[in-house]
């Protein structure tokens, strides 16, 4: 019935099964990858989605996200934002700073970006300060337009400031004359002078 060289002879499934677990064996437990540590590492969380202010939003007061923004209502406020998208029905009163602004609709107020578009719809009446800009024919556009390597900065006039504060020259030191202890020694001295000419 059996034979001893069958039982003797090592299966081929059993040989490839022991050269496996040799290594995991061997392998320390604090060494070995988990499933965590095998999860590819340069996956990101997904980037938000951007707020929308819709056309029939009223808003009064300020605005700020380090994300997007797409605004359709009014705004009677400052904004600042990394991407601000003003639509075509919205209205802005205020100052806008973002990394990238597309005006599609009516600033008014100060405009402060990196990247600056105007659109063929866009109204803005107010200063535009931008690294780069882009004005569509058909944009209307009062104010001055002024290029910065870095518009965002707003505080420019605190810049100023340690000149204003600056400690005053100095003044000259004053003529003897003004000093009345002195100018009585000036004249005695001069006295005594003119009496040793004499």
């Amino acid at each position: 019935m059996f034979s001893k060289s069958r039982i003797n002879e090592p299966g081929p499934k059993a040989e490839p099964e022991k050269t496996l677990a040799k290594p995991a064996e061997s392998t320390p437990s604090f060494l070995r990858q988990s499933s965590a540590d095998t999860a590819p590492s340069h996956v990101t969380k997904a980037k938000p989605a951007a707020s929308i202010l819709a056309s029939d939003l009223a808003i009064t007061g300020n605005l700020k996200t380090t994300g997007d923004i797409v605004i359709e209502g009014t705004v009677d406020g400052d904004i600042r934002a990394h991407l601000l998208t003003v639509g075509e029905s919205a209205t802005i009163r205020g100052e806008i700073v973002a990394d990238d602004i597309v005006i599609n609709g009516r600033v008014i107020g100060r405009v402060r970006g990196l990247k600056v578009r105007l659109t063929s719809s866009a109204q803005v009446e107010g200063d535009i300060i931008h690294k780069t800009i882009a004005i569509e024919s058909g944009a209307h556009f009062e104010g001055s337009v002024q290029r910065q390597d870095d518009p965002l900065q707003t505080n420019r006039g605190n810049s100023e400031a340690p000149a204003a504060t600056a400690k005053p020259a100095e003044q000259p030191a004053p003529s003897y004359a003004a000093r009345p202890e002195t100018s009585e020694a000036i004249k005695k001295a001069a006295e005594a002078k003119k009496s040793a000419q004499n």
